[in-house]
């Protein structure tokens, strides 16, 4: 590739992990009976909430843990997550929102090349890992920023961190 010929790449955001307490002992019977859009799983002791917008699910357990998975961004993972705790506040319950903790964000790109996974593998060695019988990609870790790329032979890249 010449110098001249640069690239832009698109990563995309595609999920964001998030958590907080509501600092009360939530009924699980209760929301699973009054709340709406809800899946109870008595057998795990949690709750599964869904809201539609922002297109977020929340696991709620009886501690007062909260996880929500499927935003797109930092700002809508803290949105859904104070309409959440609302929604749990109209149902009767004392929630105080506290310790939101954005916990793990999942980004996509594609690179206009395909990627000689033997080669880029024994070239960084001590970050990247091959197994092909165990899983198709590279997973390259990068320590000090706490992340790791999946990197497939077709050029796409999948970061988790």
């Amino acid at each position: 590739m010449d110098a001249d010929s640069d690239v832009a790449l698109d990563i995309l955001i595609t999920n964001v992990v998030c958590v907080f307490r509501t600092r009360c002992h939530l009924n699980l019977r209760k929301i699973a009976l009054e709340g709406a859009n809800v899946i109870y799983k008595r057998d795990v002791g949690k709750v599964l909430m869904k809201l539609r917008k922002p297109r977020i699910t929340a696991t709620i357990w009886s501690s007062g843990k909260v996880i929500c998975t499927g935003a797109t961004s930092e700002e809508e993972a803290k949105f859904g997550a104070r309409r959440l705790a609302r929604s749990l506040q109209k149902l009767g319950f004392q929630v105080i929102f506290t310790d939101f903790k954005v916990v793990n964000v999942l980004a996509v790109c594609n690179m206009p090349f395909e990627i000689r996974l033997p080669e880029f593998t024994k070239n960084n060695r001590p970050h990247a890992s091959y197994e092909p019988e165990l899983h198709p990609a590279v997973c390259y870790r990068i320590k000090s920023l706490r992340a790791t790329l999946q990197i497939f032979s077709t050029g796409s890249i999948t970061v988790t961190g």
